[in-house]
């Protein structure tokens, strides 16, 4: 039997999941065959805690912008390499070495996710796999051909970005020079105003997670979509 006292405060938990729920960008949309994984934002860096690669756990990186999963040497078994999605998915890798420099035992790529989906949820820490591709709902939505791409506005001009959650920094952008700046910055119609960049000889710029960690990020590697949705539960 529930005690008077807790009926105010059940109430309350429920009003709030119900307002939460009306917020997601794909609250009209059937639900799609999923699975999340947990998350902690380590050094700023997308650590997956419910990963397991040939049985073994350690600190599995998200990489959506690396074709293939990466694993360290020192980490990497002899063989085949199976990646444990949850309790229920395993699928066949074929992962590339390099040393990662103790940042992380594994970047995991798009290979992970056979042509399917990852939408990640800073807020509340969850990515979520969708066999079935995105919800698009309310989604500022952009195309691409290889790695996944949006638009970023620097300083009143726009550029192609790569969507990059292994890095932890604003933005990166293009130049002969390796020193950091600053730009005015807006992305999927949020304005950022005057952020603190990093210049790189890179052929692409990169958004990192200091920048994406305001939206929720959904990458359809079928469809080659990527959608951004300003999140609301995340202060500027």
């Amino acid at each position: 039997m529930i005690s008077k006292s807790l009926v105010p405060a059940m109430t309350a938990a429920l009003l709030l999941m119900c307002s939460c729920a009306r917020v997601l960008p794909w609250r009209d949309e059937p639900p799609a065959q999923e699975v999340n994984l947990a998350f902690t934002l380590e050094r700023n860096l997308v650590e997956l805690q419910s990963l397991r690669i040939n049985d073994q756990s350690g600190r599995f990186i998200l990489g959506s912008a690396a074709p293939r999963t990466i694993l360290d040497p020192a980490f990497r078994a002899p063989g085949r390499q199976l990646l444990q999605i949850g309790s229920r998915e395993t699928v066949d890798v074929d992962a590339a070495s390099l040393s990662l420099g103790g940042v992380a035992d594994a970047v995991i790529g798009a290979d992970a996710w056979r042509g399917g989906a990852v939408s990640i949820d800073y807020h509340s820490g969850l990515v979520t796999y969708q066999k079935n591709g995105i919800h698009r709902g309310l989604m500022k939505l952009y195309n691409f051909d290889s790695a996944p791409m949006i638009y970023v506005n620097v300083n009143g001009r726009d550029v192609a970005a790569i969507v990059d959650t292994s890095s932890p920094d604003t933005l990166v952008l293009p130049s002969r020079s390796h020193e950091r700046g600053n730009a005015r910055v807006s992305v999927a119609g949020t304005d950022f105003g005057t952020l603190d960049v990093q210049y790189a000889n890179i052929p692409h710029a990169r958004v990192g997670n200091r920048v994406l960690a305001h939206f929720l990020v959904s990458i359809d590697y079928g469809k080659k979509v990527v959608g951004l949705w300003r999140d609301p539960r995340i202060p500027m």
